[in-house]
């Protein structure tokens, strides 16, 4: 859609301002609101998928460390405490 509209706002020779306002371009102003809300929904679509990125790699690395301790701790840690450090 945004490669349509981009190449019916070059077809006309319209300056990007007023071809991509809604309330300038009736012609084409559904097909300009259809791309905000579609932007819009990918937009908190893609906000939800991080956040739900983000707690599946807590839960995962919470329940790595207390499953198996050892074997998820940094190398650093463990020479540390092996070497009373």
């Amino acid at each position: 859609m945004k490669e349509q509209l981009e190449a019916a706002r070059q077809a006309a020779g319209e300056a990007i301002e007023v071809f991509y306002d809604p309330r300038q371009n009736a012609e084409h102003a559904s097909d300009l609101q259809r791309s905000h809300r579609l932007k819009a929904e990918m937009l908190s679509l893609m906000q939800r998928a991080e956040a739900w990125g983000r707690a599946a790699s807590a839960a995962d690395r919470r329940d790595r460390s207390e499953a198996e301790p050892e074997e998820w701790q940094s190398f650093e840690r463990r020479a540390d405490e092996f070497f009373g450090a």
